[in-house]
Protein backbone atom coordinates (compact mmCIF):
# COMPACT_ATOMS: atom_id res chain seq x y z
CA UNK A 1 0.00 0.00 0.00
CA UNK A 2 1.00 3.60 -0.72
CA UNK A 3 0.95 4.31 2.96
CA UNK A 4 2.93 6.33 5.49
CA UNK A 5 1.45 4.93 8.61
CA UNK A 6 2.76 8.13 11.37
CA UNK A 7 1.04 7.39 14.72
CA UNK A 8 -1.32 4.40 16.26
CA UNK A 9 -4.04 5.89 17.76
CA UNK A 10 -5.77 4.84 20.93
CA UNK A 11 -8.62 3.56 20.78
CA UNK A 12 -12.09 5.15 21.65
CA UNK A 13 -12.69 3.39 25.08
CA UNK A 14 -9.21 4.31 26.08
CA UNK A 15 -9.81 8.19 25.64
CA UNK A 16 -12.96 7.56 27.59
CA UNK A 17 -11.28 6.66 30.34
CA UNK A 18 -9.19 9.26 30.00
CA UNK A 19 -12.00 12.12 29.96
CA UNK A 20 -14.80 10.51 31.46
CA UNK A 21 -18.21 11.57 31.43
CA UNK A 22 -19.65 11.65 34.91
CA UNK A 23 -22.48 10.84 36.68
CA UNK A 24 -23.82 13.79 36.86
CA UNK A 25 -23.16 14.63 33.36
CA UNK A 26 -24.66 11.20 32.18
CA UNK A 27 -27.45 12.23 34.01
CA UNK A 28 -27.78 15.72 31.78
CA UNK A 29 -27.71 13.89 28.85
CA UNK A 30 -30.18 10.95 29.54
CA UNK A 31 -32.37 13.86 29.96
CA UNK A 32 -31.31 15.57 26.63
CA UNK A 33 -31.45 12.21 24.64
CA UNK A 34 -34.92 12.05 26.21
CA UNK A 35 -36.15 15.39 25.40
CA UNK A 36 -35.13 15.06 22.06
CA UNK A 37 -36.64 11.49 21.41
CA UNK A 38 -40.15 12.67 22.68
CA UNK A 39 -39.93 14.93 19.57
CA UNK A 40 -39.08 12.80 17.27
CA UNK A 41 -41.84 9.95 18.46
CA UNK A 42 -44.39 12.81 18.74
CA UNK A 43 -45.01 12.76 22.30
CA UNK A 44 -43.64 16.24 22.21
CA UNK A 45 -44.50 19.29 19.65
CA UNK A 46 -41.26 21.32 20.62
CA UNK A 47 -39.38 22.15 17.69
CA UNK A 48 -35.54 21.45 17.47
CA UNK A 49 -32.95 23.75 16.13
CA UNK A 50 -29.39 22.26 15.14
CA UNK A 51 -28.17 25.30 14.94
CA UNK A 52 -24.13 26.69 15.08
CA UNK A 53 -20.80 27.15 13.17
CA UNK A 54 -20.41 25.74 9.66
CA UNK A 55 -17.36 24.08 11.15
CA UNK A 56 -15.87 24.29 14.59
CA UNK A 57 -12.48 25.53 14.48
CA UNK A 58 -11.00 26.63 18.19
CA UNK A 59 -12.72 26.06 21.50
CA UNK A 60 -12.95 29.97 22.60
CA UNK A 61 -15.47 31.42 19.85
CA UNK A 62 -17.06 27.87 20.18
CA UNK A 63 -17.56 28.16 23.74
CA UNK A 64 -18.36 31.98 23.36
CA UNK A 65 -21.26 31.52 21.14
CA UNK A 66 -22.29 28.29 23.01
CA UNK A 67 -22.33 30.71 26.09
CA UNK A 68 -24.74 33.31 24.80
CA UNK A 69 -27.15 30.14 23.03
CA UNK A 70 -27.52 28.96 26.40
CA UNK A 71 -29.46 32.19 27.93
CA UNK A 72 -31.38 32.12 24.71
CA UNK A 73 -31.98 28.30 24.90
CA UNK A 74 -33.54 28.85 28.02
CA UNK A 75 -35.76 31.60 27.24
CA UNK A 76 -37.45 29.66 24.54
CA UNK A 77 -37.66 26.26 26.29
CA UNK A 78 -41.06 26.13 26.40
CA UNK A 79 -41.44 26.18 22.31
CA UNK A 80 -37.92 24.71 21.39
CA UNK A 81 -35.10 22.51 21.49
CA UNK A 82 -31.53 24.17 21.09
CA UNK A 83 -28.96 21.56 19.98
CA UNK A 84 -25.60 23.17 19.36
CA UNK A 85 -23.48 22.14 16.07
CA UNK A 86 -19.85 21.07 17.05
CA UNK A 87 -18.82 20.11 13.80
CA UNK A 88 -15.45 18.91 13.96
CA UNK A 89 -14.92 16.87 10.68
CA UNK A 90 -15.86 18.27 7.78
CA UNK A 91 -16.22 17.00 4.22
CA UNK A 92 -14.80 18.23 1.38
CA UNK A 93 -15.62 18.04 -2.56
CA UNK A 94 -12.49 17.28 -4.01
CA UNK A 95 -10.64 16.04 -0.63
CA UNK A 96 -8.59 19.48 -0.40
CA UNK A 97 -8.85 22.10 2.24
CA UNK A 98 -9.57 21.92 6.10
CA UNK A 99 -10.92 19.10 7.35
CA UNK A 100 -11.97 20.37 10.99
CA UNK A 101 -10.86 19.82 14.38
CA UNK A 102 -10.24 16.08 14.22
CA UNK A 103 -7.50 16.84 11.77
CA UNK A 104 -6.32 20.35 12.33
CA UNK A 105 -6.96 21.51 16.10
CA UNK A 106 -5.05 24.62 15.07
CA UNK A 107 -6.09 25.06 11.60
CA UNK A 108 -2.81 27.21 11.04
CA UNK A 109 -1.02 24.03 12.02
CA UNK A 110 -0.36 20.78 10.27
CA UNK A 111 -2.81 17.79 11.11
CA UNK A 112 -2.28 15.88 13.95
CA UNK A 113 -5.01 13.68 14.26
CA UNK A 114 -4.04 12.24 18.15
CA UNK A 115 -4.14 15.60 19.65
CA UNK A 116 -7.64 16.75 17.74
CA UNK A 117 -9.23 13.26 19.11
CA UNK A 118 -8.60 15.24 22.59
CA UNK A 119 -9.12 18.47 21.05
CA UNK A 120 -12.74 17.83 19.90
CA UNK A 121 -13.89 15.48 23.30
CA UNK A 122 -12.50 18.36 25.07
CA UNK A 123 -14.70 20.64 23.78
CA UNK A 124 -17.60 18.75 23.67
CA UNK A 125 -16.93 17.70 27.10
CA UNK A 126 -16.96 21.73 28.09
CA UNK A 127 -20.27 22.28 26.35
CA UNK A 128 -21.95 19.60 28.08
CA UNK A 129 -20.16 20.36 31.61
CA UNK A 130 -20.06 24.27 31.69
CA UNK A 131 -23.48 24.91 29.72
CA UNK A 132 -25.52 21.94 30.01
CA UNK A 133 -25.81 21.24 26.29
CA UNK A 134 -25.10 17.79 24.45
CA UNK A 135 -24.40 18.69 21.17
CA UNK A 136 -24.98 17.52 17.33
CA UNK A 137 -21.65 16.33 15.27
CA UNK A 138 -21.11 14.93 11.66
CA UNK A 139 -20.57 11.60 11.13
CA UNK A 140 -17.86 11.72 7.95
CA UNK A 141 -15.71 8.60 9.42
CA UNK A 142 -18.30 5.95 11.06
CA UNK A 143 -14.76 4.59 12.98
CA UNK A 144 -14.83 7.79 14.59
CA UNK A 145 -18.14 7.69 16.25
CA UNK A 146 -17.00 5.84 19.40
CA UNK A 147 -15.08 8.55 20.43
CA UNK A 148 -18.25 11.32 21.20
CA UNK A 149 -20.99 9.21 21.51
CA UNK A 150 -20.98 9.38 25.18
CA UNK A 151 -21.31 12.87 24.86
CA UNK A 152 -23.81 13.27 21.55
CA UNK A 153 -27.23 14.08 21.17
CA UNK A 154 -27.59 14.14 17.12
CA UNK A 155 -25.92 12.71 14.34
CA UNK A 156 -25.85 14.19 10.92
CA UNK A 157 -24.87 11.52 7.79
CA UNK A 158 -23.57 14.43 4.90
CA UNK A 159 -24.62 14.27 1.80
CA UNK A 160 -21.93 12.83 0.17
CA UNK A 161 -21.95 10.23 2.73
CA UNK A 162 -25.45 9.39 2.89
CA UNK A 163 -25.17 6.15 -0.31
CA UNK A 164 -22.42 4.78 1.47
CA UNK A 165 -22.93 1.33 3.60
CA UNK A 166 -20.51 1.55 6.20
CA UNK A 167 -22.47 5.27 7.07
CA UNK A 168 -25.82 3.15 7.23
CA UNK A 169 -25.13 0.33 9.23
CA UNK A 170 -23.42 2.74 11.66
CA UNK A 171 -26.11 4.68 12.02
CA UNK A 172 -28.20 1.47 12.22
CA UNK A 173 -26.03 1.25 15.70
CA UNK A 174 -26.34 4.11 17.28
CA UNK A 175 -29.21 5.29 19.60
CA UNK A 176 -29.52 8.86 18.62
CA UNK A 177 -31.34 10.85 15.87
CA UNK A 178 -29.04 9.83 12.62
CA UNK A 179 -30.60 12.54 10.16
CA UNK A 180 -29.73 11.23 6.28
CA UNK A 181 -29.14 13.96 4.01
CA UNK A 182 -30.18 13.66 0.47
CA UNK A 183 -27.49 13.43 -1.86
CA UNK A 184 -26.12 16.16 -4.09
CA UNK A 185 -27.84 15.01 -7.09
CA UNK A 186 -31.19 15.49 -4.64
CA UNK A 187 -32.65 11.99 -5.65
CA UNK A 188 -35.00 11.83 -2.47
CA UNK A 189 -34.99 7.59 -3.24
CA UNK A 190 -31.10 7.37 -2.26
CA UNK A 191 -31.98 9.54 1.23
CA UNK A 192 -34.97 7.30 1.82
CA UNK A 193 -33.55 4.06 1.47
CA UNK A 194 -30.88 5.21 3.90
CA UNK A 195 -33.21 5.82 6.85
CA UNK A 196 -34.51 2.70 5.51
CA UNK A 197 -31.32 1.01 6.09
CA UNK A 198 -30.45 3.18 9.38
CA UNK A 199 -33.78 1.51 10.53
CA UNK A 200 -32.99 -2.63 10.27
CA UNK A 201 -30.73 -4.65 12.26
CA UNK A 202 -27.50 -5.49 10.67
CA UNK A 203 -24.57 -7.56 11.52
CA UNK A 204 -21.10 -5.89 10.03
CA UNK A 205 -17.77 -5.19 10.52
CA UNK A 206 -16.96 -2.50 12.68
CA UNK A 207 -13.75 -1.42 14.11
CA UNK A 208 -12.20 -4.99 13.86
CA UNK A 209 -15.24 -6.60 15.49
CA UNK A 210 -18.09 -8.21 13.90
CA UNK A 211 -20.95 -6.67 15.41
CA UNK A 212 -24.87 -6.51 15.30
CA UNK A 213 -27.11 -3.50 15.42
CA UNK A 214 -30.57 -3.14 16.47
CA UNK A 215 -31.44 -0.88 14.46
CA UNK A 216 -32.38 2.82 15.13
CA UNK A 217 -35.98 4.11 15.08
CA UNK A 218 -35.08 7.49 14.84
CA UNK A 219 -32.81 7.39 11.61
CA UNK A 220 -35.00 10.36 9.45
CA UNK A 221 -34.45 13.06 6.59
CA UNK A 222 -32.71 16.30 6.13
CA UNK A 223 -33.29 18.31 3.15
CA UNK A 224 -30.34 20.74 2.08
CA UNK A 225 -31.44 21.27 -1.06
CA UNK A 226 -29.64 19.67 -4.28
CA UNK A 227 -27.68 20.94 -7.82
CA UNK A 228 -29.01 20.40 -10.99
CA UNK A 229 -27.87 18.68 -14.25
CA UNK A 230 -26.03 22.47 -15.00
CA UNK A 231 -24.66 22.45 -11.31
CA UNK A 232 -27.13 24.89 -10.39
CA UNK A 233 -28.81 25.07 -6.75
CA UNK A 234 -31.90 23.78 -6.36
CA UNK A 235 -33.77 24.16 -3.27
CA UNK A 236 -36.49 21.35 -1.49
CA UNK A 237 -37.58 22.95 1.55
CA UNK A 238 -40.88 24.62 -0.02
CA UNK A 239 -43.96 23.87 1.43
CA UNK A 240 -44.80 20.93 -2.22
CA UNK A 241 -41.55 19.72 -0.90
CA UNK A 242 -42.58 19.24 1.98
CA UNK A 243 -46.00 17.40 1.30
CA UNK A 244 -43.85 15.28 -1.16
CA UNK A 245 -41.68 14.08 1.06
CA UNK A 246 -44.78 13.39 3.64
CA UNK A 247 -46.54 11.26 0.95
CA UNK A 248 -43.15 9.25 0.27
CA UNK A 249 -42.94 8.50 4.06
CA UNK A 250 -46.43 7.02 3.92
CA UNK A 251 -45.75 4.88 1.02
CA UNK A 252 -42.89 3.39 3.30
CA UNK A 253 -43.11 1.33 7.39
CA UNK A 254 -40.41 3.40 8.75
CA UNK A 255 -40.98 4.51 12.53
CA UNK A 256 -41.21 7.84 13.25
CA UNK A 257 -41.22 10.06 10.14
CA UNK A 258 -39.55 12.86 10.62
CA UNK A 259 -37.46 15.47 8.63
CA UNK A 260 -35.01 18.43 10.07
CA UNK A 261 -34.90 21.25 7.24
CA UNK A 262 -31.44 22.30 6.46
CA UNK A 263 -31.81 26.23 5.67
CA UNK A 264 -27.78 26.85 4.18
CA UNK A 265 -26.20 24.92 1.58
CA UNK A 266 -28.17 24.43 -1.73
CA UNK A 267 -31.13 25.51 -0.28
CA UNK A 268 -30.11 28.75 0.38
CA UNK A 269 -28.02 28.88 -2.89
CA UNK A 270 -24.91 29.33 -0.76
CA UNK A 271 -26.22 32.21 0.49
CA UNK A 272 -26.13 32.31 3.65
CA UNK A 273 -28.68 35.34 4.44
CA UNK A 274 -31.41 34.00 2.75
CA UNK A 275 -31.61 31.24 5.72
CA UNK A 276 -33.67 34.06 7.45
CA UNK A 277 -35.95 33.60 5.30
CA UNK A 278 -36.41 30.06 4.23
CA UNK A 279 -36.73 29.73 8.34
CA UNK A 280 -39.71 31.55 8.27
CA UNK A 281 -40.89 29.85 5.46
CA UNK A 282 -40.34 26.62 7.14
CA UNK A 283 -42.44 27.85 9.96
CA UNK A 284 -45.27 29.31 8.10
CA UNK A 285 -45.78 25.54 5.69
CA UNK A 286 -45.72 23.78 9.56
CA UNK A 287 -48.07 26.23 10.66
CA UNK A 288 -49.92 25.71 7.53
CA UNK A 289 -50.58 22.02 7.56
CA UNK A 290 -50.91 20.11 10.59
CA UNK A 291 -49.17 17.05 8.89
CA UNK A 292 -46.44 18.67 7.83
CA UNK A 293 -46.02 20.31 11.14
CA UNK A 294 -45.75 16.51 12.26
CA UNK A 295 -43.39 15.97 9.90
CA UNK A 296 -40.89 18.50 10.87
CA UNK A 297 -39.35 18.44 13.45
CA UNK A 298 -36.90 21.43 13.25
CA UNK A 299 -34.14 23.27 11.42
CA UNK A 300 -30.15 23.32 10.49
CA UNK A 301 -28.60 26.41 10.69
CA UNK A 302 -25.15 27.73 10.06
CA UNK A 303 -24.48 30.45 12.33
CA UNK A 304 -21.84 32.32 14.64
CA UNK A 305 -20.46 35.17 16.54
CA UNK A 306 -19.82 37.27 12.93
CA UNK A 307 -21.66 37.30 9.56
CA UNK A 308 -19.67 35.73 6.88
CA UNK A 309 -16.66 34.03 6.05
CA UNK A 310 -12.74 34.28 6.44
CA UNK A 311 -9.69 32.33 5.06
CA UNK A 312 -7.64 30.82 7.03
CA UNK A 313 -4.93 33.22 8.62
CA UNK A 314 -2.81 34.01 12.21
CA UNK A 315 -5.11 37.35 11.90
CA UNK A 316 -8.72 35.78 11.86
CA UNK A 317 -11.76 37.63 13.04
CA UNK A 318 -12.53 35.93 16.38
CA UNK A 319 -16.11 33.86 15.71
CA UNK A 320 -16.02 33.70 11.69
CA UNK A 321 -16.66 30.84 9.73
CA UNK A 322 -13.43 29.61 8.26
CA UNK A 323 -15.55 27.45 6.05
CA UNK A 324 -18.87 28.43 4.73
CA UNK A 325 -20.47 31.65 5.64
CA UNK A 326 -22.90 31.87 8.76
CA UNK A 327 -25.35 34.35 10.15
CA UNK A 328 -23.99 36.60 12.89
CA UNK A 329 -25.12 36.56 16.15
CA UNK A 330 -27.45 39.92 16.27
CA UNK A 331 -29.37 38.23 13.44
CA UNK A 332 -29.09 34.37 15.01
CA UNK A 333 -30.44 35.74 18.37
CA UNK A 334 -33.45 37.71 16.44
CA UNK A 335 -33.95 34.68 14.41
CA UNK A 336 -34.94 32.09 17.40
CA UNK A 337 -37.06 34.30 19.04
CA UNK A 338 -38.91 34.85 15.77
CA UNK A 339 -39.34 31.09 15.05
CA UNK A 340 -40.56 30.37 18.86
CA UNK A 341 -42.68 33.47 18.48
CA UNK A 342 -44.83 32.47 15.37
CA UNK A 343 -44.55 28.51 15.43
CA UNK A 344 -47.56 27.06 16.70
Amino acid sequence: MNLVFNKKLPVPQQVKNRYPVTEELKAIKDRRDREIADVFEGNSDKFILVIGPCSADSHEPVLEYISRLRRVADETADKLIIIPRIYTNKPRTTGDGYKGMLHQPNPNESPDMMSGILSIRDLHMAALRDYGFTCADEMLYPENHRYLSDLLSYVAVGARSVENQQHRLTASGIKLPVGMKNPTSGDLSVMMNSITAAQHKHTFIYRGWEVQSQGNPYAHAILRGYLDFAGKCVSNYHYEDLVNLNELYAKTELLNPAAIIDTNHANSGKKYLEQIRIAKDVVYSCNHNKDVRRMVKGLMIESYLVDGCQKIGDDRVFGQSITDPCLGWEKTEKLIYKIADTLK
